[in-house]
């Protein structure tokens, strides 16, 4: 008989994602019976606040994860690799939101609306990855549309808030809009360029290609993911001046013909999914309006006339929540339903 209530571990507590996860659990009312906070050395004592209580944050060790049931991990890569493999031995499923553990044959790559199937595959390493955000807004109105026609080809570009980058980002963009209103210098540490009032078509480091690893993960995660090699995509990554929420602009080859208004209709049974599209009102989905909210939003939905089964989609999520957090959290839900 599975428990009413889970040991829960928040690895890397203090920084943005995991304050995020905390949130989540907290708003999806997730069963817990001891909350685990863990970070490093600098944030040890320091107390969050978790529903009614407040609770002190505990170094990150290898000896962290006596008796729980559910680690999840947004400490960055390397700390999952140094980590995760002995929560996982201790007993804990953990779910790790960085690219340690992405591409990695045994352990399952997961948004539960997608391809929850492959949550069970965690009994190999202990281990289940989340995706890269931009990868889990774009597959989750692409889903409906890959299983009624396929999907032949993807080209998408994205629009990603500086928050991606983390707090010092967020800081250094409205640092750098307060400089130039007032007439100072805009100093960049962070970014190799000016980020306030520019976009940047540079989003991780660049390799061999001439891709940068942001758009190859865009490329090899929903292979993964849709469990389907011949899909072809092409990714190209902006970061713009926007706080929370990504955007994306995704055109798709279906490899069967499906119109706009088929589209539309998919999407509003979609899960996690909110359709936005009366442009005639002006209202389409907006990174101001996804912030702090669960849903993918689409809109702008229409068929490319260039090529004979095209449809071109509009796709924006809070890429700290549905991109990182909630994503995270909803793996484990489905854990706790169904498997521990």
């Amino acid at each position: 008989m599975s428990k009413t209530k889970y040991n829960v571990a928040v690895a890397g507590a203090t920084g943005a994602v995991g304050a995020a996860m905390l949130d989540v659990l907290e708003r999806r009312n997730f069963p817990i019976a001891e909350l685990r906070l863990l970070a490093s050395e600098r944030s040890i004592g320091k107390k969050l606040k978790f529903r009614d209580q407040e609770i002190a944050v505990q170094l990150l060790s290898k000896d962290s994860f006596k008796d729980i049931d559910v680690a999840l991990f947004s400490a960055g890569a390397s700390r999952s690799l140094d980590f995760a493999p002995a929560a996982a031995e201790a007993g804990a499923v953990v779910v790790d939101n960085s690219s340690a553990y992405r591409m990695d044959p045994e352990i399952p790559l997961v948004v539960p609306e997608v391809n929850p199937h492959a949550i069970g595959q965690y009994t190999k390493r202990g281990i289940i990855a989340n995706p890269n955000c931009s990868t889990i807004q774009m597959l989750l109105p692409l889903k409906p549309i890959y299983d009624k026609v396929g999907i032949k080809r993807i080209v998408v570009s994205t629009y990603q808030a500086v928050s991606g980058s983390g707090t010092p980002a967020i800081e250094e963009l409205k640092n750098q809009v307060m400089a130039y209103a007032g007439g100072n210098e805009l100093v960049h540490q962070v970014y190799p360029h000016q980020i306030a009032f520019n976009c940047l078509p540079h989003i991780d480091s660049f390799l061999d290609n001439g891709y940068t690893k942001e758009e190859m993960k865009m490329v090899n995660e929903t292979r993964k993911i849709f469990e389907d090699t011949t899909i072809g995509v092409t990714a190209t990554t902006v970061r713009v001046p926007v706080v929370y929420g990504h955007s994306e602009s995704v055109n798709i080859e279906t490899r069967e013909k499906i119109t706009a208004a088929e589209v539309k209709d998919l999407m509003k049974d979609a899960p996690g999914v909110l359709l936005v599209d009366n442009p005639a009102e002006c209202q389409y989905p907006l990174a101001v309006d996804c912030a702090g909210k669960f849903e993918t939003m689409v809109g702008r939905i229409r068929e490319d006339e260039s090529i004979a089964n095209g449809i071109n989609l509009w796709v924006v999520a809070d890429n700290i929540l549905k991109g990182a957090a909630l994503n995270a959290v909803q793996i484990a839900e489905v854990l706790i339903e169904k498997y521990i």
